[in-house]
Parts: structure tokens; sequence; C-alpha cells
């Protein structure tokens, strides 16, 4: 065989690898969009669920979910710069936004090392921006407000 001699064309085989590289685009697009749409998901899900906990006026469990910590009760000490006293007022019944009865997430973004959320509470006019530390999972006030525009 020299150099110029080609082999025979195989139709069978250029139609395989044709097949295999566009369904790998295809799954490579498909998780890349997948990815985008869903990266705030962990954060917004542990959201959702501190806010159900505060709907349904179970507060242990909310802030259990506040400080990423179910056992919170057994060393209570560990979380005295927030206490279960002041986080009832910050969410309970006699704080700012009443009894909560629903929320909206309106806005995410990634700041840092957390994700920050705009919520919507009880219908109100203006978000509050709470924020979901990626790393150790608790949430808090978030410092940084996010856009909302006019």
């Amino acid at each position: 065989m020299t150099l110029l001699d080609a082999p025979a064309y195989n139709a069978r085989k250029a139609r395989l690898i044709r097949n295999i590289s566009i369904t790998t685009f295809i799954v490579i697009v498909v998780l890349g969009v997948s990815g985008f749409l869903l990266r705030h998901w962990p954060a917004e899900h542990r959201l959702n669920t501190f806010f159900a906990a505060v709907e349904s006026q179970d507060m242990k469990k909310a802030y259990g979910i506040w400080n990423h910590d179910p056992d919170w009760e057994q060393h209570p000490q560990q979380y005295k710069d927030y206490s279960f006293a002041t986080f009832s007022k910050d969410w309970g019944p006699a704080s700012d936004y009443g009894i909560i009865r629903s929320h909206t997430i309106l806005m995410t973004a990634s700041v840092g090392n957390g994700t920050v959320m705009g919520v919507d509470i009880n219908g109100g006019k203006t978000p509050i921006f709470l924020r979901v530390d990626n790393k150790t999972k608790t949430v808090g006030f978030s410092p940084v407000e996010l856009y909302t525009g006019p």
C-alpha cells in the first residue's frame, strides 16, 4: 500500500461516526444548559424548605435549617450570636412581616462563596435578601442587595 492508496469508503462506519459525534454534541449541550439553569437549585431548595417551616410555624425546625444543624437544641450555646429568641422575634408572628403565609424567590445570584436570593414575603413591595453559604449551608441575612429594576 502506498501513500496515495486510500482505503475503500465504508458508508456504515462513516454514518456511525457521524451519529456518535452528533449525539455527543447534543448531550454536552443539554448537560451544559441544565447545569447552568440548575446551578442555584440547592440554595433555592434550602430556602424553600426554611420558609415552609416558617409558614407552618415550626420555628425550631426553621432555626435548625437556618443554622444547618437539626440538633441545635443539644448545644444552643453555639448559636448565642443569633439566639433562638432573636430568631423567633425576626421570623415569628410578631416580626416585621407578620405571620408569613407565602414566599416567592424573585432573583438569585452567586456572590462570593454563597448564593444571594431576593425573596418576596406575603406579596410585599420590596424583597428581603437572604444568603445561603455554599460551604456551610447556613442561611443568613445578606449584606448584598440585588438590583430589582425600576
